[in-house]
């Protein structure tokens, strides 16, 4: 189920964010990339509605994912 960031306070918004780029691991080529910005590309890819934060209720989990992959 998609859950509207929009609802989601904003530090557990933040805390979810930040543990989905650490758990990520992806590669962004040559050029090394802050915590920090890829915290912002996530919040922007979220604003923008590339991507989507996505509570599985059959794994008690929450994640984020591209919109267009979901």
């Amino acid at each position: 189920m998609i859950v509207p960031w929009q609802d989601i306070a904003p530090e557990t918004l933040d805390n979810l964010i930040r543990e989905f780029v650490l758990r990520e691991g992806t590669d962004y080529g040559s050029s090394e990339v802050s915590l920090d910005r890829k915290i912002e590309q996530v919040k922007h890819q979220l604003r923008t509605n590339q991507a989507v934060v996505v509570y599985s209720e059959l794994h008690e989990s929450v994640d984020i994912q591209v919109k267009n992959k979901f």
